[in-house]
């Protein structure tokens, strides 16, 4: 296929995030590797990055205020063991508390590996991290009571917010969608406002790859067999993200989704990048390597160390760049209408899963991009869609 996984560079990488940034729309103690986090320089407005063979840092939050999963201390270490491979150093935030409720008594958490205090401390220190990893921390928020205290209060929010709009990326597992249901900003940044609501008892089902193009998808069997804990959410995000896996519904007992139900996806937000998987709940998940590669490329993605498929780009997100873009001139909001036309023909024919004819109708929508003043950023996304559509041909999805 021509969508490929491809190493990116810093300045690469930097110059696409600060291009976005500038045109997204939003809505409104001891480490277990690496050294103890620390505030970064301000030298650039964006989150850590590395170049192919440079080393880099990741965070795992399994902070749990509700019901803990087993698999979170598994995860933990697998994910150490992915990095001592793959070039990367973990911290960890796990502390244990005296939370309780229905589930028992508070989280242990895993003291011999967590910072010592919270590393949401501002916006400056969570920099030092590529991506961050939401690993099931439940928060107990999910009556939508107000009052309740949640996974990151007010001030840690407000750091991850900055974050992430400064091109942070972020990694949800599993109950990850299970977390902050009082907080819309991060119900769209987890799922494009998808939150967990219940799921049937364990059982084996089939996961269908959609998206083959995906640097963490690639190496996957178009039909994903697992035995697993299988999520149903409350909206079906797949207007506002890019569906990578879909679970169907035939293979099992329990669903309430209907024939369309996303259970992985990943996404550009607010000059971020997001990727999920809701499966992981088993402890298994985390010596199977076909789980681990795909985790791995989530990690990798968010993270900006590969890029291909499009990197998520969606046409929602095309839309959204075509309402800021041009001068307000009569000839901009003229082309912008045309360009407007174009791409709902090419959504359409995607949709259709008429690739050829998605193809065609993206390469005119590119030309027709270029005569819209301060478009720079819009032909490029709408490049991301023809690599998207073009890599779904060559693996004749």
């Amino acid at each position: 296929m021509t969508t490929t996984h491809r190493r990116v560079g810093t300045k690469q990488l930097l110059a696409a995030v600060v291009g976005l940034g500038a045109l997204a729309v939003g809505f409104g103690g001891a480490p277990a590797t690496a050294a103890p986090a620390a505030a970064t320089g301000a030298v650039a407005p964006t989150a850590a990055t590395a170049d192919d063979d440079e080393p880099y840092k990741v965070l795992i939050v399994g902070k749990t205020l509700g019901f803990r999963h087993s698999h979170i201390d598994e995860t933990t270490n697998a994910v150490i063991a992915m990095g001592e491979e793959s070039g990367f150093t973990v911290d960890v935030w796990d502390p244990p508390n005296s939370s309780g409720g229905w589930w028992g008594p508070g989280s242990p958490g895993q003291p011999g590996l967590s910072l010592e205090t919270t590393p949401f401390s501002s916006t400056e220190n969570l920099k030092q991290y590529a991506t961050i990893i939401f690993d099931s921390p439940v928060d107990n928020t999910n009556s939508l009571d107000p009052s309740l205290p949640r996974l990151l209060d007010n001030r840690e929010l407000n750091a991850f917010k900055g974050y992430i709009q400064s091109g942070g990326g972020y990694v949800g597992l599993h109950a990850a969608t299970d977390t902050m249901h009082t907080v819309p900003w991060y119900s769209k940044l987890s799922g494009g406002g998808a939150r967990f609501v219940n799921h049937p008892a364990q059982q084996t089902a089939t996961m269908r790859v959609e998206d083959p193009t995906h640097p963490s998808t690639m190496h996957l069997p178009m039909a994903w067999e697992r035995f697993d804990e299988w999520y149903n959410f409350s909206t079906n995000p797949r207007g506002s993200v890019r569906v990578l896996l879909t679970l169907d519904e035939s293979t099992y007992s329990g669903g309430t989704m209907g024939e369309d139900h996303p259970i992985s996806w990943c996404q550009n937000f607010m000059g971020g990048r997001s990727w999920y998987e809701g499966a992981g709940h088993v402890e298994a998940s985390y010596e199977d390597p076909a789980f681990l590669e795909h985790l791995k490329g989530g990690i990798e993605w968010t993270a900006g160390k590969v890029s291909g498929g499009g990197d998520c780009v969606t046409f929602s997100e095309v839309r959204k760049i075509v309402a800021s873009a041009g001068d307000g001139s009569t000839t901009s909001e003229s082309a912008k209408a045309q360009l407007r036309k174009t791409l709902a023909n090419a959504e359409k024919a995607a949709d259709a899963g008429d690739r050829k004819a998605a193809i065609q109708a993206l390469r005119t929508a590119r030309a027709q991009a270029t005569g819209i003043p301060g478009a720079r950023v819009l032909v490029s996304k709408v490049a991301d869609l023809i690599e998207w559509q073009t890599g779904l041909r060559d693996a004749d999805v």
